[in-house]
């Protein structure tokens, strides 16, 4: 089927962050601040156990992406090269969904804190889902494209959301 098919998806909860107008490019586990989501209270049954869990993937709607997506990308600290948007994580993309791996801290009604997220604040949530041990842990993952980069070490603190001095 030739063209564009619309599908919709209903707002489950709204993540609230620090960040207004900057947000980092990966989650940042230690990141200081107040990090939550505050899921629609219809929704709120569909926590019971998610607290059992470290961690969690949160699905969200990237709202404030206010550039075209294009198919190949500069990632900034890929040092000019250039790759697929489907082989890089930028956030202007054909479908602006984002997902980020958070810890759960903590579980209060229909919010749950976690560690830092890497979204502007308002972002709505469109789904949680548990990040589970060996299921979700590829021991044979790789770094692709970025292996072949000259400083690893460099990159790998971006990869991780390291703050740092370029």
């Amino acid at each position: 089927m030739p063209g564009k098919i619309n599908y919709q998806f209903e707002k489950i909860g709204t993540i609230k962050t620090p960040y207004q107008k900057d947000a980092p490019y990966q989650p940042v586990d230690t990141q200081e601040g107040e990090f939550y989501i505050e899921i629609n209270p219809r929704y709120e049954d569909g926590l019971k156990d998610l607290e059992k869990f470290h961690y969690m993937y949160v699905i969200f709607y990237a709202h404030c992406i206010n550039r075209e997506p294009e198919m190949e990308v500069f990632p900034p600290w890929a040092d000019g090269r250039i790759v697929g948007v489907f082989s890089s994580r930028s956030p202007a993309r054909p479908n602006p969904i984002g997902l980020s791996i958070v810890r759960i801290k903590k579980i209060i009604e229909n919010r749950i804190y976690t560690s830092g997220l890497d979204v502007f604040d308002g972002t709505p949530l469109l789904d949680i889902k548990p990040y589970i041990k060996d299921l979700d842990n590829k021991s044979d993952a790789n770094y692709g494209w970025i292996e072949e980069m000259d400083d690893m070490e460099h990159l790998s603190l971006h990869i991780k959301g390291i703050p740092h001095d370029y």
